[in-house]
């Protein structure tokens, strides 16, 4: 497995490949990640990880600067799961300049996360696109547990006709239902017995709307304790844009983001009903 922190390197690598496969990342890897990179590799012979903290994705007071960099343990980890190439530029190699140009997504960016954090989503469709130019993958894939994020990718790679199929693959959670993420290392001991609370709600408005109830009807099976979690939302959307469902429509998802301490988890689950 090569390890590449420069661009140049990073084309000079690839500039034989017949085909590639990438994985974005901001590394402090988990097993969700490595699904993903096992998942892709039918998908093309070359697969390239980037690991890259995203400061344009993070707001005024958000967790930039704690944000885990785990490098070395990535690695190995990569390297064990088959992964071809690990790029993993500097700051100064993403953003050699202040980037002023950047990318304005759907309105979608403004919902749900984005109303609860201005801005990430334009961060995300940026780094997301100057990677897609970097590597010049013809696969790209992404967990399913940002739901949001993976519909607004998809409006960008359509609606800019950007030659890379966009692949969504499942969530991968704990034995307990709690979804994989890079920030459930900053849950206590006695936040991480709670934290499966979350899945359990969206769960509890899965089963009710299965059942036929009103999706007002069934976010109240999914109340969370006031006493120790800060919902942020709690909705249930269309599947396929996240618009306001009609009683017709019968593929939906259940979204749902609050804190628990000073850790944000998120979460969603399809419903066909």
């Amino acid at each position: 497995m090569d390890i590449l922190h420069t661009l140049s390197a990073l084309r000079h690598r690839l500039a034989q490949e017949p085909a590639v496969a990438l994985v974005p990342t901001m590394g402090n890897l988990h097993d969700g990640h490595i699904d993903l990179v096992r998942r892709v590799q039918s998908h093309a012979p070359c697969v390239v990880t980037s690991i890259f903290v995203n400061r344009l994705q993070f707001g005024p007071q958000e967790d930039f600067s704690r944000y885990p960099r785990t490098l070395e343990e990535d690695c190995a980890r990569l390297k064990q799961a088959g992964c071809a190439v690990v790029f993993a530029p500097p700051e100064n190699e993403m953003y050699p300049e202040p980037q002023t140009v950047t990318v304005d997504p759907s309105p979608l960016q403004d919902e749900l996360e984005g109303a609860i954090r201005p801005g990430h989503f334009r961060g995300v469709a940026t780094v997301v696109l100057k990677l897609f130019h970097m590597v010049q993958p013809q696969v790209a894939i992404f967990g399913k547990k940002d739901y949001q994020q993976t519909l607004i990718l998809r409006t960008m790679v359509r609606q800019l006709a950007l030659p890379v199929t966009l692949l969504a693959a499942e969530t991968v959670r704990a034995p307990d239902g709690l979804a994989l993420s890079s920030r459930n290392r900053y849950l206590s001991p006695a936040e991480r017995q709670r934290a499966p609370e979350l899945h359990q709600a969206l769960k509890a408005v899965a089963e009710a709307l299965k059942q036929g109830k009103t999706p007002q009807e069934s976010l109240e099976r999914g109340q969370l304790d006031p006493t120790c979690w800060r919902t942020d939302y709690m909705t249930v959307r269309r599947a396929q844009d996240l618009g306001a469902p009609t009683p017709e429509d019968r593929s939906l998802v259940v979204l749902g983001a609050a804190r628990l301490g000073s850790t944000r988890l998120i979460d969603n689950l399809e419903v066909s009903r």
